[in-house]
């Protein structure tokens, strides 16, 4: 692999939390770190300026999306996805595995692949780990994904097993048809919430040597105390030497948890998603910019932020262009909720090299609200 390596650089005294550089062929980042999603090779209302001024590193696209529309064949056309998105830092293309499988029943399994309908025009599709590969070789980004089965939760013992072996037999057939060495192909760790499965999954993986590795089939309905012992189940079979990404984990308090657990990368729709529909994010808690009692508030959303929206806007005004339904109202609240897990994990890695991040969880929990501790946001 040409340009991509893990750097660890300092480890938490007080909770074993890793502070890292990720070098990679479009610039070296600092871990751990939140990524925003650009599912269609944009973060949805916001420009990639913007989210080099908030300090984002990687940012993330889509592969099954991007293969229906505009095609792979447009963007490779297109001198890859850095260019086709004007984007010049590093990028991740997860699988699309994710989403062929959360078609449900309107998707076949089978050993070859999977066979499905198009979101878009109802056409029979088949995606395999080759095609999977073949396309993320053509969008081009800095890090790419096996295809797995993102098995439902809960799942069987017995289901789960054959889930597992059959995504380590994917994972060694994309590793085969990988063809660019400026791309690193990372493995997924999966096996639900059992521990021996978990313990095959990793250690498995571990053995194709692959140039990082994923923690896949979490936050699909669990418990957050069943999330947090999948993370552990499959973090202490990983090497210490290579990044731990933890897929589709956006909720604040499960970045700090994460990073406890030795993960390095988060990625969710979550901040721009739920900014669409009026919640923020803040260091007090949930804020829901609907309610009447903003209507004459002229204080930023979050006093504690650094944001363009905060800086500028104003809680009152914000409200008024939600109630709106204006389009620039909802890319200000999506500004502002990227940043604050853009902040939240600046804060994060300093208080890892501080040797106090549990002390940080502690202050940051008293602020947010301990009664949220439990829920998903």
């Amino acid at each position: 692999m040409e340009g991509f390596w893990y750097e660890l650089k300092h480890v938490c005294k007080q909770s074993g939390a890793r502070y890292g550089i990720l070098h990679t062929p479009h610039g070296d980042v600092e871990t751990p770190m939140f990524m925003p999603v650009g599912t269609l090779a944009t973060v949805k209302g916001i420009s990639p300026e913007q989210l080099k001024e908030m300090h984002s590193q990687v940012i993330l696209a889509n592969t099954y999306h991007l293969w229906l529309r505009p095609g792979e064949d447009v963007v490779k056309m297109a001198g890859g996805l850095h260019k086709f998105m004007n984007y010049d830092g590093p990028i991740l293309t997860d699988s699309g595995g994710f989403q062929v499988f959360s078609l449900g029943k309107t998707r076949k399994i089978e050993e070859e692949g999977v066979t499905f309908k198009s979101i878009v025009d109802g056409k029979k599709l088949f995606l395999s780990p080759e095609k999977s590969i073949q396309i993320q070789n053509d969008l081009g980004a800095d890090i790419i994904m096996s295809f797995d089965e993102c098995a439902p939760y809960p799942s069987t013992h017995e289901y789960m097993k054959k889930s597992v072996e059959r995504t380590l037999r994917w994972a060694k057939r994309g590793q085969d048809a990988h063809k660019r060495k400026d791309q690193a192909l990372f493995g997924i760790v999966q096996g639900g919430e059992f521990e021996d499965l978990r313990e095959l999954s990793a250690k498995e993986l571990v053995k194709m040597d692959f140039p990082g590795y994923s923690i896949g089939g979490t936050s699909v309905g669990e418990p957050k105390d069943v999330m947090y012992k999948m993370i552990d189940d499959a973090v202490k079979w990983l090497p210490q030497d290579k990044p731990r990404y933890l897929m589709g984990v956006g909720n604040p308090i499960d970045l700090i948890e994460g990073a406890i657990r030795g993960i390095d990368m988060f990625d969710c729709v979550l901040p721009t998603r739920v900014a669409r529909h009026g919640a923020l994010m803040t260091h007090h808690g949930r804020m829901n910019i609907n309610n009447e009692k903003y209507k004459y508030d002229f204080t930023p959303i979050d006093n504690k932020c650094h944001c363009y929206t905060c800086q500028n806007y104003t809680r009152a005004y914000l409200r008024h262009l939600h109630k709106c339904d204006e389009l620039f109202g909802k890319s200000l609240l999506s500004i502002h909720n990227v940043a604050f897990l853009l902040q939240l994990s600046e804060d994060i890695r300093k208080a890892i090299q501080e040797d106090r991040l549990l002390d940080f969880k502690e202050e940051f929990l008293n602020s947010y609200g301990r009664d949220v501790y439990e829920r998903a946001f």
